[in-house]
C-alpha cells in the first residue's frame, strides 16, 4: 500500500510540466447509428484559428487539434473560410463602386433604349398614317371613275 502512494507521488511529479496525453480517446457509439454531424460555432471556429496561429514550435498544432477533437483539414478549411472573410471586406469598398458603375451602366442602357423604342413606336405610327392617307387616295380615284 505504502509503494502504491509513492509511485502514485512518482507519477504526479512527473506529469508536472510535461504536455497532454497525445493519445486520442475513442468515443463509445452504439453500433448501427450513424455520428451526428458536428456544427462549429464562428466564434469557436476563430477562437482555435488564433490559436493555432500562436503556436510556434513543432507538434503545438497537433495537441491543439487533439484536444480539441479536429482534423487537420478542418483547420485548412477553416482558415479558407476566414481568408475569404476578411477579402470580402477588404473588397466591399471596390464592391460598392462596381455596384455604382454597373447601375450607372445599366441606367444609360435602359435610356439608349428606350428612345429607340419611342423611334420604332413613331415609325409604326408613320406607317399607319401612311397607310390610311393611301387607302383615302384609293377611294378617291375609285369614287371618280
Amino acid at each position: 500500500m505504502l509503494s502504491e502512494s509513492v509511485h502514485a507521488e512518482k507519477k504526479k511529479e512527473s506529469s508536472v510540466g510535461q504536455s497532454v496525453e497525445p493519445e486520442v480517446v475513442p468515443v463509445a457509439r452504439p453500433v448501427g447509428l450513424i455520428a451526428k454531424r458536428r456544427r462549429f460555432t464562428t466564434e469557436y471556429k476563430l477562437r482555435v484559428l488564433e490559436e493555432a496561429d500562436q503556436c510556434t514550435e513543432p507538434g503545438q498544432i497537433g495537441l491543439l487539434l487533439r484536444r480539441e477533437g479536429l482534423y487537420s483539414n478542418s483547420l485548412y478549411n477553416w482558415r479558407k473560410w476566414r481568408d475569404k472573410l476578411t477579402s470580402k471586406k477588404d473588397n466591399a469598398v471596390s464592391s460598392v463602386r462596381d455596384l455604382r458603375n454597373e447601375n450607372a451602366r445599366l441606367k444609360r442602357e435602359n435610356a439608349r433604349l428606350h428612345l429607340k423604342l419611342k423611334k420604332a413606336d413613331a415609325l409604326l405610327d408613320l406607317q399607319k398614317k401612311a397607310s390610311e392617307i393611301l387607302k383615302m387616295a384609293d377611294l378617291d380615284e375609285s369614287e371618280n371613275d
